[in-house]
């Protein structure tokens, strides 16, 4: 004697988080609602992205119609029936899809803007190399013209010292005719 399978069974024992209950009790309220379904997955998609960690964005009309769904028949149960289950399927087919594209577009969207930041800090980076050699040849033409500088002082002590020697000489050789 085989023993027939239950029409539906209590969807708290699937091994559901609650927030999971939750989610499942709203998506089989959707998807029982055709009209909402498919829109209703590219705001979740959106929403969820975009409110990642913070609990989920439904807009009010949505949570409205699946808390009315959910009062339904079946309330707390998942149903057990071939065509409900794959209507079911194919919603969180859709929903994941759009998931999926939103994913992929902040990917893109996160890529693009480090290839930005990256190109801005090679540009920076570029561009303080260039004023860091550029300081370091004022530098050594700041040295060169010490040295010279210093050259040009210790000839310039040594001819003040033969300047004083010939008018030290100059004078007294004046001294010497005079007498």
């Amino acid at each position: 004697m085989t023993h027939p399978l239950p029409a539906s069974i209590p969807d708290t024992q699937l091994g559901l988080s609650s927030s999971e209950v939750h989610l499942l009790r709203q998506h089989q309220a959707l998807a029982l609602n055709p009209s909402s379904s498919s829109s209703t997955a590219n705001h979740y998609a959106q929403s969820t992205a975009s409110s990642r960690g913070r609990g989920h964005s439904w807009s009010s009309a949505s949570s409205s119609r699946a808390a009315s769904a959910s009062t339904g028949p079946g309330n707390g149960r998942l149903v057990l029936e071939a065509g409900s289950l794959a209507v079911l399927g194919s919603h969180f087919e859709r929903v994941m899809g759009s998931i999926q594209q939103r994913v992929d577009y902040l990917t893109a969207q996160t890529q693009t803007s480090t290839m930005a930041r990256s190109r801005s800090a090679a540009s920076t980076i570029a561009s303080a190399d260039a004023e860091i050699a550029r300081f370091r040849d004022i530098l050594r033409q700041i040295e060169e013209l010490e040295t010279e500088f210093d050259k040009v002082r210790h000839i310039r002590d040594i001819v003040k010292g033969f300047r004083r020697r010939v008018e030290g000489l100059g004078g007294r050789m004046d001294g010497r005719r005079r007498s």
